[in-house]
């Protein structure tokens, strides 16, 4: 590389909507792209060779999708959770003769309805893994099935029972229903009466002909207990019960933690040592040399984690010597030529594409930039694209900067911003490192007023160029991959890909399955039905064989180490977490027990089984939860009760769009917003969220795309003509609470606490904080109780522009009369280091405990020099003690991911069983 200085930094502004409107992308084009090619296709079959369908045209069902509209109504590729086994039918796979698709006995096959069929408007066709038609299910069983699949009243899964035959081919099919109770019975009762064959007898998986890979793991190790920290609030010490304002004496810090619960949430996650990717393995694994370019001195495990990567950007297929398995791929025992995909049977007579790279899932703190850096020094050379969100994409500027070598400095691109020029593939090519967003890589695959995908590759811009790398920092942003934004990842053309999270599962195991999908995994796994029959339901059901394979996954493509190892030895300074409860004023008490009564009666009404009054129970639900939580916090965060507003809505099914309807929705939409509420489709937290005119909330590119497929509501099948029935939220901001409506008089149980915790922290003098709340209407109480107490702070919200949050963290690092920073908890868990601090606050609890967990990451990580404490503000015996366990429930999942195991059943909870836990029922 020629010798280049520091000054080869460039920040490149320009219009984010001058990419030229190009046609859709093809679909053959929208998966991952790499110099190694598309994914091969398997050239004969393993069983039975078959004539060409030219043979018997007329009789043929032919797979041209264009041409006869194949929609997958049978499985909703985004359902996982939520669904249970009715039984299985076993029958047989016809009109195999006029089909090239290629699968073996044990094989996972994809069912796909066909309605537009011009032969049978009832058809049902079956698939292998790489989407080649095998053949179809018998005319007869399609009639009987097909209007289950159309109504989404059942979901298929299937495997090949038997080797093919000329003819046809055994097959087993798996039948999903809902696993609500009753809804359950009145489709068995249904299904009993239309004579479907279902069996409630041997549902598990039969034994084929053909004997089955074994996993490429060894038995699961016995699972570890864990006792947590927390105790019942009546064993804790005596609390001081907020009173009545008056002067009170100031307390220390030593009292807090006298009169708090030390608590450590992380206690559910112990990794314990599997299959090769313990603690002592991680500890032993290979080291690079130091680069020679870098300023900076590698710790051990990062120059580990350097030849980690260089490693899997160099991916080999399995060896022919040994048995061994990559990317859950295996030689045949018998046929060296000839690779099997031990997660769905899939064989294939090519060497499988391979994807190369991974997912870097260190803990936030230990210098995953710095080794990305260090990879594109000593890696293959070429240009990398570098996609993160605004608030630290010019920290990898300043990165590079700092810890590369000035001789050796890499040429930098700033492509972000308006007025950017058109770029060829030259001019990118002119640069080592072009870094962007994911905002700016969305508009440019999807430009403004545009209502399909351009086409890729496309002449400029960032699709028009194979970069050599691409790395998404923050990769968890891309965890549904029905977003536009993973959609704009998956599309990109380039030989090497990374994601950068520090945590891989927020939610539920589909969040895995995007970053799978964009990293180019192969074998079936990166179709998500595939990936719902293989790992999402045999997992919420606690089927050992799937937790192999996920940890197989995870062992072949994501390294993980954990700042408590032993090995990584950053020596950070202790950190200490303390719940501290507060005790309700009588006057909060009473408002609270008026919601919480209201509520339980509603929940007993539904855990009784008794049909709730109004199309909206659920959002009864919602709002009456909503404003508990925020009464915790002030109760004039409540505002005003839009009960009236939902008894207005319960009227009809589907409401006209009038103005005043409008509002009322928005009212309905705001509310799920503030829930933090899941998507009905995806089952993801709502992105973009929209309404629909029957009161069903969706992200929008969810209900786009249900409303193109079958223009019905997938909640209560109203019908949904196109998109301008849907009724998008505000433009404004989510509603605050203005200056003038904010009595500074009028404190709360919580704020008081908040503030006794300040004055205490601040009698030393070096101490710095940072208070992260879920709503911004309670920093702007925070706000003003601060400016009363003549407190200098500064503030990172969503309003703010990049420019705004590098002075507010500017001010938090250097101002020494700055010692308090107001943050809101979504922004802020993401990619800021705010070590300047070494006290957290958390004002309320988040749902998804990875996101407290990244916020208390960006004070307690490599950097920091003093001790670290944090306080979770809870109020005794009121929801927020219940939203703990609730997270201790989604952590688990990630331990299944990584081995990590706590103490408990298996239970996956739904959304409502979440709100009926919160509410003690």
């Amino acid at each position: 590389m020629p010798k280049r200085s520091s000054s080869h930094i460039v920040d490149l502004t320009g219009d984010e909507n001058l990419a030229p409107n190009k046609k859709r992308v093809n679909s053959s084009q929208s998966g991952p792209r790499s110099s190694q090619g598309s994914q091969p296709r398997a050239s004969q079959s393993f069983g039975n060779s078959h004539p060409s369908s030219t043979q018997v045209e007329r009789d043929a069902w032919q797979e041209n999708d264009e041409e006869y509209d194949v929609v997958d109504l049978s499985q909703d590729v985004d359902e996982g959770f939520g669904w249970v086994c009715l039984g299985a039918i076993n029958d047989k796979v016809v009109g195999i003769r006029y089909y090239t698709g290629v699968a073996s006995a044990g094989e996972q096959v994809m069912v796909r309805r066909e309605p537009n069929n011009q032969y049978d408007r009832n058809a049902i066709r079956i698939n292998n893994v790489q989407g080649d038609q095998i053949g179809h299910i018998p005319k007869t069983l399609a009639s009987k099935l097909a209007p289950y699949l159309d109504s989404r009243k059942i979901v298929l899964e299937a495997i090949l029972s038997g080797e093919k035959g000329f003819y046809d081919c055994p097959i087993y099919i798996k039948v999903y229903g809902p696993g609500e109770p009753e809804t359950r019975a009145a489709l068995e009762r249904e299904l009993g009466a239309d004579r479907v064959p279902i069996k409630k007898q041997g549902i598990a998986t039969p034994k084929v002909t053909k004997k089955q890979q074994e996993a490429p793991v060894p038995p699961p190790q016995k699972r570890t207990g864990y006792t947590g920290s927390s105790q019942p609030s009546s064993s804790q010490p005596e609390l001081p019960v907020v009173g009545p304002p008056g002067p009170k004496p100031e307390l220390g810090l030593q009292h807090f933690v006298a009169n708090s619960e030390q608590f450590n949430p992380r206690d559910v996650e112990k990794l314990v040592e599997e299959w090769g990717l313990g603690e002592k393995a991680l500890e032993d694994m290979p080291k690079a040399a130091q680069p020679s370019k870098l300023k900076a001195t590698l710790l051990p495990y990062q120059l580990q984690g350097l030849h980690w990567m260089l490693d899997k950007e160099n991916p080999s297929a399995p060896s022919p010597d040994k048995k061994d398995i990559v990317q859950l791929w295996k030689r045949h025992d018998t046929r060296r030529d000839l690779f099997t995909n031990v997660a769905t049977n899939f064989s294939i007579a090519n060497i499988p594409r391979l994807a190369r790279g991974g997912i870097l899932a260190d803990d936030m703190g230990l210098g995953k930039t710095l080794q990305v850096i260090s990879l594109i020094l000593e890696g293959e050379p070429g240009t990398t694209l570098i996609i993160a969100p605004v608030s630290v994409m010019s920290n990898w500027a300043q990165q590079m900067e700092r810890h590369i070598q000035e001789e050796h400095a890499l040429k930098v691109l700033t492509y972000h911003g308006t007025g950017i020029k058109n770029m060829s593939p030259n001019d990118f090519a002119a640069y080592d490192v072009v870094i962007t967003t994911y905002g700016k890589l969305t508009s440019e695959l999807f430009p403004r007023g545009v209502k399909e995908a351009k086409a890729v590759p496309s002449k400029t811009g960032i699709y028009s160029m194979e970069w050599a790398r691409v790395v998404l920092d923050e990769g968890h942003i891309i965890r549904n991959a029905t977003t536009k934004a993973a959609v704009a990842a998956t599309s990109l053309l380039s030989k090497t890909r990374w994601v950068l999270t520090g945590t891989p599962i927020v939610n539920t195991i589909k969040d895995l399955y995007s970053m799978l999908k964009f990293l180019g995994i192969s074998g079936g796994l990166e179709r998500m039905e595939i990936f719902n029959a293989i790992l999402t339901r045999p997992l919420a059901v606690g089927d050992e064989n799937a937790e192999k394979i996920l940890q197989s996954i995870m062992k072949t493509m994501c390294l993980r180490r954990k700042k408590d190892m032993k090995f990584i030895d950053l020596r950070l300074p202790e950190k200490s977490e303390y719940i501290h409860r507060i005790a309700f004023r009588n006057d909060e008490k009473e408002k609270y027990d008026i919601l919480e009564a209201e509520a339980k009666g509603l929940a007993r009404t539904y855990k009784e089984g008794k049909q709730i009054k109004g199309a909206n129970a659920y959002r009864h639900f919602l709002e009456i939860l909503l404003r508990l939580r925020q009464l915790c916090c002030h109760w004039k965060l409540c505002g005003d009760r839009v009960s009236e507003m939902l008894a207005l809505l319960d009227n009809d099914d589907a409401v006209a769009l009038t103005e005043e309807n409008k509002t009322a929705l928005q009212l309905l939409l705001q509310l799920s917003i503030d829930n933090h509420d899941e998507c009905s489709i995806c089952l993801e937290e709502l992105h973009n969220p929209v309404i629909t005119a029957c009161k069903h909330a969706f992200g929008q590119e969810c209900i786009e795309r249900t409303i193109e497929l079958q223009h019905k509501c997938p909640m209560c099948r109203t019908e949904l003509p196109d998109k301008e029935c849907l009724v998008h939220a505000k433009v404004d901001e989510p509603p605050t609470i203005e200056d003038a409506d904010i009595d500074t008089d009028t404190k709360s149980s919580k704020t008081e606490a908040l503030m006794s915790v300040l004055k205490a922290s601040r009698k030393d003098p070096n101490s710095k904080v940072v208070i992260f709340s879920q709503w911004t209407s309670f920093l702007n109480i925070i706000q003003k109780q601060l400016d009363e107490a003549s407190m200098t702070y500064t503030r990172i919200d969503g309003s703010m522009s990049a420019t705004q949050r590098d002075s507010a963290m500017t001010a938090l690092e250097k101002d020494p009369k700055c010692r308090i920073m107001l943050a809101s908890l979504a922004v802020c868990s993401v990619g800021l280091n705010l070590v300047a601090a070494d006290t957290v606050i958390l004002a309320d609890s988040w749902w998804a405990p990875a996101i407290e967990d990244q916020a208390v990451d960006r004070v307690h990580r490599l950097g920091q020099t003093r001790p670290c404490t944090v306080w979770r503000l809870v109020v005794e015996g009121s929801v927020e003690e219940r939203v703990l366990d609730i997270q201790a429930e989604k952590r688990k999942l990630v331990g299944k991911a990584f081995r990590e195991t706590a103490k408990g059943g298996k239970e996956k909870t739904t959304r409502m069983g979440d709100i009926l836990k919160l509410l003690d029922i």
